[in-house]
């Protein structure tokens, strides 16, 4: 099978392990990008803590995994927040209503995942931890 050719500024489409190798790099290029971010940053340093503390209190192992996930949705959740942000920026360097609401939802999906992350760990300290259980 043959590549096309590339448009301008654009790479040829991969295949294969070829197509694997550039997304990991795509991938990498994305999480530096991220980690200019301070808010991705205090995420990152949340997980330093969460992750190694969801282990340490002795919650069930499938408490702990599924703790564990809830605060790499939250990573995820930041990463399409400051995607969106980056698109919205672009189109509309300027300020717009819809842009600015383009903006503010995506900033609540990250503020309910940190509620979400809040509230399972707060359940798991009363269900598994508190005394009189």
């Amino acid at each position: 099978m043959t590549e096309e050719t590339p448009k301008e500024g654009k790479p040829a489409p991969a295949t294969g392990f070829k197509h694997f190798c550039r997304s990991c790099c795509y991938t990498a290029n994305g999480l530096r990008e991220a980690c200019k971010e301070s808010a991705f940053r205090q995420e990152l340093l949340l997980g330093v803590v969460l992750l190694p503390l969801s282990w340490l209190l002795h919650f069930p192992p499938m408490v702990s995994v599924f703790l564990d996930c809830l605060w790499l949705f939250l990573l995820v959740t930041e990463l399409l927040n400051t995607a969106i942000e980056a698109i919205v920026d672009l189109a509309s360097p300027g300020y717009h209503e819809l842009a600015k609401r383009s903006k503010d939802l995506a900033s609540a999906a990250v503020g309910l995942a940190i509620a979400i992350n809040v509230f399972a760990w707060g359940a798991a300290v009363v269900v598994y931890l508190l005394p009189g259980k």
